[in-house]
């Protein structure tokens, strides 16, 4: 039996002018959760382009992005008749599952109905995916950034302590021409005050937040192309790196949150908030992008207002098939308050403005289920004007990835890094530590639909003080059910 029903139309009849559509998914490799457009650097992109050519398929692919639409139909179309996959086909249908669904007429086994195309647009459609996770972890020490202020009652923490927490989202994705999409995420979980998943930066879970078992809107936003090369996006909730012109990092952190982006710090800090963005990605490689948040937009304080607390970054990259550089730079007012995840305690200014520089590039090798892993790296540098405590602070991050080592989908990481630590104190005086941090994870897929990823974590000089005492080390089973 054939692996994807096919749709009626065959490989030599594929419109892709006509198939420039909607996309629903967040599963994409990397960060970037760019629901529109397959990259020519992305790795789905170049493998598209590898199918077609091994299958024969009657389709030029060029060297422009692709709408994941457009991706799963010349999957269904190279794929629709063949008796057997391989591990890197299998890939490409588990990645577009949701848009080969829609084209068989179903989305995850709810009844859809999809209409006719009809002259380079088709009708209205509303998709549906998401995931759960549980989290089972303990972390040693933890207890050190616990330690209650002066004149406050401290929480009892057991160090060592084995802990559980859980998360559940939906993704909503809507087109109303075709090219647009509007997305909706709707989360929530148990987290909170848990320091085994909440401590920033040094156990916070990548899929940790202050959620409370309140299910309500996390992220929501609205993003549709200006011409051929052009993106605008707009969102009254959303992220700063959700607007990016290019994935500055392509590690998977399966632990820590710090090392998503090539360091969670001075620019890609999270930081939900009123947003918009543009962004331009050329036929060359070259991409662009300039985007706006603002902490005080959704009140009183206004946007760009002398009250705001805003921050602007703008990102310059070249991406390749196998390697990408891009540098962005950030601006941030009134002590934005985003970047702790990859700042030691105290490096994080908590008055005044911000500028920093994020330099990153990644490689990953033609093949994967070599000893030959991906890289990725970055470097940040920081400076506070009218901090009152560090006037400058740096960070770095060195992340690998092994695919389909042992069995297909798997993954092996290790990151490692300095997180942003504060120099030039503005009192003259220094501290001498070398904070650093780490995870080694494996990740694996007993089906489809469910991944399993056991990791261990840990930092030295967890609080970047003179303090003896603040190393941390942890481990954590996470279990992810995709649907």
């Amino acid at each position: 039996a054939s692996m994807i029903a096919p749709i009626a139309a065959q490989a030599t009849d594929i419109n892709l002018e006509d198939m420039n559509s909607y996309s629903n998914s967040s599963k994409s490799a990397g960060f970037t959760n760019n629901y529109l457009n397959v990259q020519p650097g992305d790795w789905a992109h170049q493998s598209i382009k590898d199918l077609v050519k091994s299958r024969g398929c009657d389709i030029n692919v060029s060297d422009k992005s692709l709408t994941r639409f457009e991706a799963a139909a010349i999957v269904n179309s190279c794929l629709g008749d063949v008796a057997e996959v391989s591990n890197i086909e299998r890939t490409l249908i588990d990645e577009f599952s949701s848009e080969l669904a829609l084209l068989r007429g179903r989305v995850d086994g709810i009844e859809a109905r999809m209409n006719e195309f009809e002259a380079g647009s088709f009708s209205d459609t509303t998709t549906l995916d998401g995931k759960a996770v549980f989290l089972l972890g303990a972390v040693d020490n933890v207890n050190i950034f616990d330690k209650a202020a002066s004149g406050t009652k401290a929480a009892v923490v057991h160090s060592e302590a084995v802990s559980s927490e859980y998360v559940y989202q939906l993704n909503l994705n809507t087109s109303f021409t075709g090219d647009d999409n509007l997305y909706v995420r709707l989360k929530t979980g148990s987290g909170g005050d848990n320091p085994n998943f909440g401590n920033k930066y040094s156990t916070y879970h990548n899929e940790h937040g202050s959620y409370k078992s309140n299910l309500a809107v996390d992220k929501i936003w609205y993003t549709t192309p200006i011409g051929d090369k052009v993106t605008a996006t707009i969102g009254p909730k959303i992220e700063n790196y959700y607007m990016l012109a290019a994935s500055p990092s392509i590690y998977k952190p399966k632990a820590l949150k710090a090392f998503r982006f090539g360091g969670h710090g001075a620019a890609f800090g999270a930081s939900t908030s009123v947003g918009a963005g543009l962004k331009y990605v050329g036929d060359n490689g070259f991409a662009s992008s300039i985007t706006l948040n603002s902490k005080t937009g959704a009140g009183t304080g206004g946007i760009l207002t002398d009250e705001d607390m805003s921050k602007i970054n703008t990102m310059f990259a070249y991406t390749a098939d196998n390697y990408h550089v891009s540098a962005t730079y950030t601006t941030q007012n009134k002590n934005f308050t985003s970047g702790a995840y990859y700042h030691t305690a105290g490096a994080k200014a908590h008055s005044g403005d911000t500028d920093g520089w994020a330099l990153r590039a990644w490689w990953r090798p033609e093949e994967q289920g070599t000893a030959v892993p991906s890289i990725s790296v970055g470097f940040d540098t920081v400076s506070y004007s009218g901090a009152t405590t560090f006037q400058n602070g740096e960070g770095y991050t060195v992340a690998f990835n092994w695919s389909d080592m042992f069995q297909a989908d798997d993954t092996i990481g290790i990151a490692l890094g300095q997180p942003i630590k504060g120099t030039d104190h503005k009192d003259g005086s220094t501290v001498d530590t070398d904070p650093f941090l780490w995870e080694i994870y494996y990740s694996f897929k007993p089906n489809d639909s469910i991944e399993i990823t056991p990791a261990i974590f840990g930092s030295s000089d967890a609080k970047s003080t003179s303090n003896a005492d603040d190393d941390i080390f942890g481990a954590v089973l996470a279990t992810t059910f995709k649907f």
